[in-house]
Formats: structure tokens, sequence, C-alpha cells
């Protein structure tokens, strides 16, 4: 297939008027629309560590600053670090040396650019899962101070919002008491923003913060760095320092083992009707789905079939495939968009099967044992216009003439198709069958180049 590989040769249109692959749109089963992830809530059901698979609260993982606190990764290449045991001679008594006593020690190595913790004269442990040393951040509490100064400041901001509600009238007194500014200085700076605040007298202001200064100057680089040559295999690049913000090493020999970065596991929520459209296992290591209402389950999906040579303004037969995800069989129609603006996706006139098609239902025991011509028959299927039937798949003819001289051969219509809304009947009575619904989708197919 043409499209197995490269996804973004058809895509569909979605309801916030994105394009997107058909594998990576949702359709709400309660207000019948097409969602992107552009355009659905995100909810975030727990954080846990893509290595371990250790989930923890929220809150914890705060506390944690969203790392855990068992996995590492490489500083060099950011592989997960793996544990490796040795053996090594220690004194029994540190009194009498001369009797060692053979214990098992633990250090973390990167199985795929083999840096080590012994690179770095990291001492071995005698646990293999932990206590591993960590470098200290000396601005740690020229942080929290500031933290506690923005806490306190919100605080102060919180409590004028809630006093506006019951006053109305300003003066320039309250402006001078509050900015301290005069009112005509108010209206050119404005008095909303935080640079403008004062703390007022009965404000504490937490112990050792002191406003930032500005660096006018730099000292001069020494001579080593004109006259001797680069040493880049001792240096660290740019990539490595951004990934340690805090302590930003210049040297190979001072990178340590990074804590892992925690993953979210998240649901995903209609932005319209707030149903959910995708919510996962709470177990990390768990890959069902409560729900999944990826559109690939509900949505006939469109792909070519094989690649084309098109010449400019000469007819050319293109083969395209419809597969019917649903248990029913379905009926499909195509037609043209009228009133199309987006001229970057119609680069081509194409001729569209004028039938409407039909699509087998999808019965995954009896596949692979479909006789094709027995379904042609049965369908009653016209040999000029369906090219093949297998199972739930079906292959048709479009014929496309390109209007362009270069560039890509780009092709849109409209697919109407049948879609029972399980949703509503299991709402109903259970005597009644499920509503059948006609859905539209715009669908955009790059066929090839000229």
């Amino acid at each position: 297939m043409a499209t197995y590989m490269s996804i973004d040769l058809v895509k569909y249109l979605c309801t916030c008027k994105k394009k997107f692959p058909i594998c990576r749109l949702y359709l709400c089963k309660h207000c019948l629309k097409l969602r992107c992830i552009d355009c659905v809530q995100h909810e975030v059901d727990t954080p846990y560590c893509p290595s371990c698979l250790e989930n923890m609260p929220s809150g914890e993982a705060k506390l944690k600053k969203n790392r855990c606190s068992n996995c590492f990764d490489c500083p060099v290449c950011s592989h997960t670090l793996m544990t490796r045991a040795t053996s090594s001679h220690v004194p029994a008594n540190p009194e009498d040396p001369s009797k060692p006593v053979t214990r098992k020690m633990y250090y973390m190595a990167c199985g795929f650019c083999r840096w080590s913790t012994r690179d770095i004269n990291l001492p071995d442990q005698s646990v293999a899962t932990g206590s591993w040393p960590e470098l200290e951040n000396p601005h740690s509490k020229r942080i929290s101070n500031l933290l506690e100064n923005y806490k306190m400041m919100a605080q102060i901001e919180k409590a004028d919002r809630e006093r506006k509600k019951y006053v109305k009238r300003r003066n320039h007194l309250y402006l001078q008491e509050k900015y301290g500014i005069s009112p005509s200085s108010a209206k050119r700076k404005g008095i909303g923003n935080f640079s403008s605040l004062s703390l007022k007298e009965g404000d504490k202001v937490p112990e050792g913060l002191e406003p930032s200064t500005t660096v006018d100057s730099f000292d001069p680089l020494p001579n080593d760095y004109f006259t001797q040559p680069a040493a880049l295999d001792k240096i660290t690049k740019l990539s490595h320092r951004l990934t340690v913000p805090e302590y930003q090493p210049e040297e190979m020999g001072k990178l340590h083992p990074i804590h892992k970065h925690l993953l979210m596991r998240k649901s995903l929520r209609c932005n319209e009707c707030e149903h959910n459209l995708s919510k996962a296992d709470f177990n990390p290591s768990s890959i069902k789905f409560k729900i999944q209402l990826t559109a690939l389950h509900w949505i006939p999906e469109v792909r070519i079939m094989t690649p084309s040579t098109f010449t400019y303004n000469k007819e050319t037969v293109v083969t395209l495939t419809i597969s019917n995800p649903s248990v029913f069989n379905t009926n499909v129609s195509l037609a043209q968009i009228e009133n199309e603006t987006d001229t970057d996706y119609c680069t081509a006139k194409v001729e569209l099967p004028k039938k409407e098609l039909v699509l087998a239902s999808r019965d995954e025991p009896s596949m692979h044992v479909y006789d094709e011509n027995t379904q042609a028959q049965e369908f009653k299927d016209d040999p000029k216009l369906i090219v093949f039937r297998k199972g739930n798949k079906i292959g048709f003819v479009v014929k496309v003439t390109p209007l362009v001289k270069e560039g890509d051969v780009k092709i849109n219509f409209l697919m109407k198709h049948e879609f029972r809304n399980t949703t509503v009947a299991a709402l109903q009575s259970e005597s009644k069958e499920p509503e059948i619904v006609w859905l539209e989708h715009k669908v955009y197919l790059t066929l090839g180049t000229i």
C-alpha cells in the first residue's frame, strides 16, 4: 500500500478546520464530530516513570520535580543507565586491612555510548537501588526565596481583586498608596503590571532576598583559548548543558547521572459535550483502554493502492481502497466539494464514482478466507468501477486530470457514510436497533508528483 508508511498522504478535515491522518483523529459518539489532538481537553490521570513503570500521585511527583528517584538517564546520550554488579575487596576490619573480604558493589553504565559512573570517579555503591550522591544546586536558596516572594505577591493581587468587587471608585490617594506613582503616570504605564507593584508597610520580605543586578562587563578570556588547541572531546556540548540547566557543566568529567523524567498518562475529553474520547487503564504497565474512540475504528479509511505517473492535462486512472471498520455493512458515497476555498489541496480534476459503494462488515475470524468472486457476485459489483473486493475492503478507480504543470497532484472529495450510533441505542430501549446516521467528511489526498 502506498499509504502504509506515509500516512500523511491521506488526510481528513477536523471540526477545527485542521487536516490530520485518520489515525490521529477521534470521533465523539455523542456529538458525532471529528476531534484532533488540538481541539480536545487533556486531563492528567497519573504521572509514571517510563522505565520502572512506577506511578505516583501528582502531589508527590511535584515534590520530586517530576523525576523518578530510582531511574537515571545517561548525561551523554540520554539513554537509560543500567546497574552493573562487580566484586571488590574490602577490609573486614578497618584496623586490620590485611584480611580483605569480597563484597558485591554496583555502578551504573550506559549500554549505548559505554559511559559509566566510573568515568567521573563516582564511588561504587553497596546497594543496587540507591543512594547515589547528587550535586547540590548552589542557587537553591535564591530560588526558594524568589518563589516565596512570588507567592506573597500573588496573595496581594488576589486580595486586591476581592476588594475591587466592593470598592468601585478609586482616587489618586489609593493609586499612590498601592503603586507609588502619580495618577498621570499610572495612565501611561498601566497599573496592572507586576513591575509597578510595591509592598506595603505590613508586608514581610523573605530573608536574604536581594534585587538582581545587571552584568555590565565580563572578564576577558584567558590566553589559552587563543594559543592552545581546543580539546573538544573534553568539553560538553550545548545540549549537555541545557539538559541540566541548574548546573550547566562545561567539562565531560563533571557530568552526573540525570534522574529520568516522568511521563503523564492522560485521558482526552471532547471539548464540546465533555464526554471521554480516550481513557487508558490506570495501571501504567497495561496497554488496554477503557474508552478508545479513535476515528480509525469507526470511519471508513481511504488509502492509495499504487503510485501512478501523471502528466499535465492528461487523464490518469488511480486505484484507491476503502475499508470498513464497522461490524455492519456500510454504504459510502463520494461527491465533489462545493465552494472549496483550499486551493492547495485542489491541483487536479477528479471524476468520482456516481454509484454508492457497499462495504462488507468487518469479521475478524473469517477475514482471511473470503472468496473475491463470491463476494463480487453477492454485492453485484461493476467490474469497471470495483477493481477487487476482499473482506471489508474494496478497491475502486477514479480518473484524475492534473491542472498544474509541476508540483504535487492533490485531490479532495466529500465522503458520506452510514454510522450506527450504538451510544444512542444503548440509552434507548433494548428492543430497538442502533440508529443509522449519515456522516460527512472531507478527504484530502496527495497522489504523487507530475
